[in-house]
C-alpha cells in the first residue's frame, strides 16, 4: 500500500528538466537504475526493501486538477508542460530484485524503462522510498542476526523522522525479521503484529505502584506485561509477585515484565530470580531503552535472562549509518547506452543483470554484474515486475518477503554475518560490461 502524497513532492529540477524534454520532443525510451555506490563503514551487506511502495506510486501516477492549477499559476512553467502533465501516467517497464534480497555496491535493485520524461520525473520519490526502507531493513537485519529466536519489536515510531518514516520503518524491520512493532497503524496498513506494554506515566499517575499494576491488569487481562522500573526495579518485581494469588483466582496470567533502564543484565538476573521464586517461571523479561544490535549482543553475551527486546530510536534512524550513497542514473536513452564519467561517480552503462554464485554449503560466494543480454552462470537476481505500467503479478504478501529475507540472511558468508566489518564480498564486473564502458569512453558507441 502506498501512502497518499502529492506528485509535487519532488525536486524542482525534475520539472524544469521535463519542460526542456517536452518542448524539444525528447520522449524516446530511457532506462534508469537505482543502486548504491558503496557500503557504509559499518555494513557488510544491504537488504533490498521498498519496491512495493514504488510500484504503487507508479501505478497511481497522476496529477490532480489542484496540482495542475498550482503549476499553471506559479509562474515557473509554460502551458506546454502543464498540458503534458495533465495526460501523464506511467507506461513503462520495471525490473527489480525482490524485496528481501541481499545486495552489494553497484548492483541495481530497481530498473525503470519508460519515455524519458516519465522515467525522469519519478526519480525523487523512487530514491526516497527505496533508500529509506533499504536503510532500515539493513539496520534491522543486524539485530536479527545477533539475536536469533528472540522477540524483536520496533519501538521507534515516536522518534522517527516523521509519520511516514515511522510506518515504513515498521514495515522494513518486519521484512528483515523483526517480530512486530509498537506502531498501531502498521497492523491494518501492512498486517504487522503489534506489541505494547505501558508507560512510566501510568505508574506515576497512581499514588501506589501496586494499585497501578492491578488496574492495568484488569484493563488489559489478555496480554499483561508490566513495566517495573519506574521507581525501584526489584521492588517492582516483588509487587508483581504480590498480585499473583488474586490474579490467579480471576484466571488472569501475567505474561511478563519490562525493564527500561539501568544495568539491564544485572536487573534481569535479579528479576528472573524473583519471578521464578514467586511462581512466575513462565513470565518473560522484555528489555528496552536506547538499544541497538551492539547492546543486544552484549546482553546476550553476558547471558542476561532477557527474552525480547524493544529497539527504537537507533534503528528507525539507522543511527550509526543514517544514509546510503545511492543514486538513480540514466544508463540508456533512445537505444544507446549512456555513461556518467564524473570523477568518483562514474557509472556502468546499459541495462544490467546480476548473477549470484553459491558454494557447496549453499552460501553466497560471489556476484557478477553484467549486461542484460550477456547471460552468465548463477542465479539471475533482477526480475521483470511491471510492463506497460501494469504489475505482472499481485503484490507478494509481506510474510513471503520476510521469508525471503530470512533465507537470504541464512545464506550470507559467515564473515559477513558479524557486526564487525568483514572482507568485501566479491562482485565481478563482466568483460562485456567493461568493454561497453571502454567503447563509450573512446566514443566508439
Amino acid at each position: 500500500m502506498n501512502l497518499p502524497l502529492s506528485l509535487l513532492l519532488t525536486d524542482l529540477y525534475q520539472l524544469t528538466m521535463l519542460q526542456g524534454y517536452v518542448e524539444h520532443g525528447m520522449e524516446e525510451q530511457a532506462t534508469f537504475e537505482f543502486f548504491v555506490r558503496k557500503l557504509p563503514p559499518t555494513r557488510n551487506f544491504l537488504l533490498a526493501a521498498g519496491l512495493e511502495q514504488v510500484l504503487s506510486y507508479l501505478e497511481d501516477l497522476r496529477f490532480t486538477s489542484e496540482e495542475l492549477e498550482w503549476l499553471n499559476g506559479c509562474g515557473l512553467f509554460r502551458p506546454t508542460l502543464v498540458d503534458y502533465l495533465e495526460k501523464l501516467h506511467f507506461t513503462g517497464d520495471v525490473h527489480a530484485m525482490p524485496e528481501g534480497t541481499v545486495f552489494f555496491p553497484d548492483e541495481p535493485i530497481v530498473r525503470v524503462t519508460a519515455p524519458l520524461p516519465q522515467a525522469q520525473l519519478v526519480e525523487t520519490r523512487l530514491i526516497n522510498l527505496l533508500h529509506f526502507q533499504t536503510l532500515i531493513a539493513s539496520k534491522a537485519a543486524r539485530s536479527v542476526l545477533v539475536a536469533p529466536g528472540k522477540l524483536l519489536v520496533d519501538f521507534g515510531l515516536r522518534r522517527a523522522h516523521g509519520a511516514e518514516a515511522g510506518l515504513l520503518a515498521a514495515r522494513a524491520s518486519y521484512l528483515a525479521g523483526f517480530s512486530g512493532t509498537s506502531a498501531v497503524q502498521a497492523a491494518p496498513l501492512f498486517g504487522i503484529p503489534i506489541y505494547g506494554t505501558m508507560a512510566h506515566s501510568f505508574i506515576q499517575a497512581h499514588e501506589d505502584e501496586t494499585a497501578a499494576f492491578e488496574r492495568f491488569v484488569y484493563a488489559n487481562p489478555d496480554d499483561v506485561v508490566l513495566l517495573i522500573d519506574t521507581y525501584d526495579t526489584e521492588a517492582g518485581a516483588a509487587k508483581v509477585i504480590s498480585l499473583v494469588p488474586r490474579l490467579r483466582q480471576k484466571g488472569i496470567p501475567i505474561k511478563g515484565v519490562r525493564l527500561d533502564s539501568g544495568d539491564l543484565a544485572d536487573h534481569a538476573r535479579k528479576v528472573r530470580r524473583i519471578l521464578d521464586e514467586g511462581g512466575l517461571a513462565d513470565a518473560v523479561i522484555f528489555a528496552s531503552g536506547n538499544l541497538d544490535e551492539s547492546i543486544v549482543r552484549q546482553l546476550l553475551a553476558a547471558q542476561a535472562p532477557i527474552d525480547g527486546f524493544g529497539i527504537g530510536t537507533r534503528m528507525d534512524t539507522s543511527a550509526d549509518a543514517p544514509y546510503l550513497d545511492c543514486a538513480y542514473k540514466l544508463e540508456e536513452y533512445d537505444g544507446k547506452p549512456r555513461r556518467k564519467r564524473s570523477e568518483g561517480k562514474a557509472t556502468w552503462p546499459g541495462r544490467k543483470q546480476v548473477y549470484r554464485w553459491y558454494d557447496a554449503d549453499g552460501r553466497m560466494s560471489g556476484d557478477v554484474l553484467t549486461l542484460e543480454d550477456d547471460p552468465q552462470e548463477g542465479e539471475p537476481l533482477i526480475q521483470p515486475v511491471m510492463r506497460a505500467g501494469k504489475r505482472l503479478q499481485a503484490s507478494a504478501p509481506l510474510t513471503t518477503l520476510r521469508k525471503r529475507a530470512r533465507d537470504q540472511l541464512a545464506r550470507l558468508p559467515h564473515e559477513l554475518r558479524t557486526l564487525e566489518k568483514g572482507p568485501d564480498y566479491p562482485v565481478q564486473v563482466a568483460p562485456a560490461l567493461r568493454d561497453l564502458a571502454k567503447a563509450i569512453d573512446e566514443h566508439r558507441v
